[in-house]
């Protein structure tokens, strides 16, 4: 919520307490089968929130394909928000974000053997990859960003909370973020707390879960991002870098289309002192005026040396970008990032996921 607003947000509660009751009648009437949930004959692995904005979804999904790639044939489920397309789409190796979101574009990039698909009615999406060639069909589905798409019964659920806005900290919209009451949480087997400090203390992380107050049957675990080496957004033009090779004087133009770029910003300023950075909407679609805006600032730092730095699900988006000049291809990064988990929780989750997975098909 921008800031001007947020003294005015008192004023928002009345339409917070009406999209609250509509949320909650609609979960009772899938509660008391009044709206039907479908099951499928094969795991399905949702990986939700309750809030908007990114709370670290897709760092998530990508975790769980790198811990099943190599037993199993993995199928991604999403949305494919700010697509230009409808319906049920099969992503392939030319795949773009406009063709499938920008999310959906950097895992097929990222993982091209992985199944990728998107479809904002979700068990229509599950059908059309369960109506693959069986030795196409995925053997376990991950579905990202589903855990309100609840026409679908997970197998397995984790909701990820960002560790500077836990969902039992927060509202519902437009007072706060929440799409859903923190009553919600229920329904989800795991939590996870995302985007935490690395030296998070275990004292620390016992506050936040007496504050949770968590059910026997869920589980609890601490992540923080870790920042990858660079690599190039058109990689034939550029060798992979580092964030410790970045020298003090080397200017960077820091561009960054997503919900909380902060994080990425406070890591690169650490490194270098001349940073100029741009921000731009989550899911941001750059156009000639952003690359205008953007030559602007390579102007007023050394021009030729600076790097061009975005995200990975920036770089998404750029790669098919017409608008971005030929020129600065040798100099455009984007940092990956990937999930870690915290006090050795990766060997636990771990051994809970690939535990349901060999359980799901022990029982057929």
């Amino acid at each position: 919520m921008p800031k001007e607003l947020r003294k005015w947000r008192h004023l928002l509660w009345p339409c917070a307490m009406l999209y609250g009751a509509g949320v909650r009648i609609r979960n009772l009437f899938f509660d008391w089968g009044m709206l039907p949930i479908q099951p499928y004959p094969l795991p399905v692995i949702c990986v939700g929130n309750l809030s908007a904005g990114g709370s670290g979804k897709t760092p998530m999904v990508e975790y769980l394909i790198r811990l099943l790639k190599d037993r199993y044939r993995v199928g991604v489920l999403s949305r494919g928000y700010k697509r230009k397309t409808r319906g049920y789409i099969l992503a392939g190796e030319e795949s773009t974000a406009s063709d499938i979101g920008d999310e959906s574009c950097q895992i097929k990039y990222k993982y091209p053997d992985v199944i990728v698909a998107v479809d904002a009615n979700r068990c229509r999406g599950i059908e059309n990859l369960l109506a693959l060639p069986e030795d196409l069909q995925p053997q376990v589905i991950l579905l990202d960003d589903g855990f309100q798409h609840r026409y679908v019964c997970p197998s397995l659920s984790l909701l990820i909370t960002d560790s500077h806005r836990i969902y039992t900290r927060d509202k519902l919209m437009p007072v706060g973020w929440l799409r859903e009451p923190a009553s919600s949480a229920e329904r989800t087997d795991i939590v996870v707390v995302s985007k935490c400090d690395a030296s998070l203390q275990t004292e620390e992380s016992r506050v936040i879960r007496d504050r949770m107050n968590m059910n026997p049957y869920q589980s609890l675990f601490f992540s923080s991002i870790t920042f990858l080496p660079f690599r190039g957004v058109f990689p034939e033009a550029c060798a992979s870098r580092t964030l410790d090779s970045l020298q003090k004087d080397e200017g960077v133009l820091l561009i960054t289309g997503i919900a909380t770029p902060a994080p990425l910003m406070e890591a690169v300023r650490k490194r270098s002192e001349q940073v100029e950075a741009i921000s731009f909407a989550d899911h941001h679609v750059f156009g000639k005026k952003d690359i205008r805006r953007m030559q602007t600032a390579l102007q007023r730092m050394d021009a030729g040396r600076s790097l061009i730095l975005c995200t990975e699900k920036d770089a998404a988006r750029i790669r098919h970008n017409p608008c971005f000049p030929e020129a600065w291809r040798c100099r455009m990064y984007y940092v990956p990032i990937e999930t870690t988990l915290l006090f050795g929780g990766d060997k636990q989750l771990n051994r809970i996921i690939l535990r349901h997975v060999h359980l799901f098909y022990g029982r057929r």
